[in-house]
């Protein structure tokens, strides 16, 4: 059984509660597979990153197979900035979306999603972006200050490999969603002096483990989720704090998932 949602950024759930941990999010017209039928709170399957969680059943809609169908195979195009709203044509009412938003038969400024149709800006829309350094740097100064948000992947409130994906699909980059899995992606790269803007990069706990991850806009300067967006120090060693005068986090490894 498949599923959409027509909300901006739904919380998914790491047991069946209104009280339970926010493990992720699912952002306005993703699909999903429902994998049980809780009245309540079924547990789905993100189409997009196959990441797993429970959401509220009032939260999301249930398609048809012709009607999945039409949603996952329609052109698209992506929300570029944080914000952006999205007003109905039927009754003008709006809809607040959040970057990496798909937008299904967008055309001209307009989308239609599933026999409704709607208006949204043409500037804050992007359709088949380059992963570029022109491009990257020109977007990512619209996400500082973004405050952090365990599960978080929208303007209000994002973790740090929720940006990671997010930022990416602006540019039709598919990441999984946790720091981990991401680590498995891309191509290493050996020294900082070898990288290039989007590279991502990765950082390890005491234990070894990898916890969080950034990316790269300069050979020194990384992006970054870590109480809000910013742009922080690096060297071999890791992130440098200004402000504590020393290492926040541990580098293990560079990525380039984008030759």
């Amino acid at each position: 059984m498949k599923a959409i949602t027509l909300l901006s950024a739904v919380p998914m759930r790491s047991q069946p509660s209104e009280t339970a941990e926010m493990c992720s999010q699912m952002l306005f017209a993703q699909t999903c597979e429902v994998l049980s039928d809780n009245a309540k709170w079924p547990k789905i399957r993100l189409d997009a990153d196959g990441y797993e969680g429970y959401v509220d059943r009032k939260m999301i809609s249930l398609l048809s197979d012709e009607n999945y169908e039409s949603v996952v195979r329609a052109p698209y195009a992506v929300v570029c900035y944080p914000v952006a709203m999205a007003v109905s044509k039927a009754n003008h009412t709006t809809i607040i979306l959040t970057a990496g938003s798909r937008l299904p038969n967008y055309h001209n400024g307009t989308f239609s999603l599933l026999g409704a149709d709607f208006e949204i800006s043409p500037e804050l829309v992007a359709i088949n972006p380059q992963y570029t350094e022109p491009n990257i740097l020109r977007a990512v100064p619209y996400f500082f200050n973004i405050p952090y948000l365990w599960g978080g992947k929208n303007a209000f409130g994002m973790d740090c490999s929720g940006f990671t994906q997010v930022f990416c699909s602006i540019f039709g980059i598919s990441l999984p969603r946790d720091t981990s899995q991401q680590a498995l992606l891309g191509e290493p790269i050996g020294f900082l002096e070898e990288t290039q803007a989007g590279d991502l990069v990765f950082f390890e706990n005491s234990s070894g483990n990898i916890i969080h991850v950034g990316m790269l806009v300069g050979k020194d300067a990384v992006v970054h989720c870590s109480g809000r967006l910013k742009m922080s120090k690096i060297d071999s060693h890791g992130i440098l704090s200004d402000d504590l005068k020393s290492y926040t986090h541990q580098l293990r490894v560079i990525k380039r998932i984008v030759e």
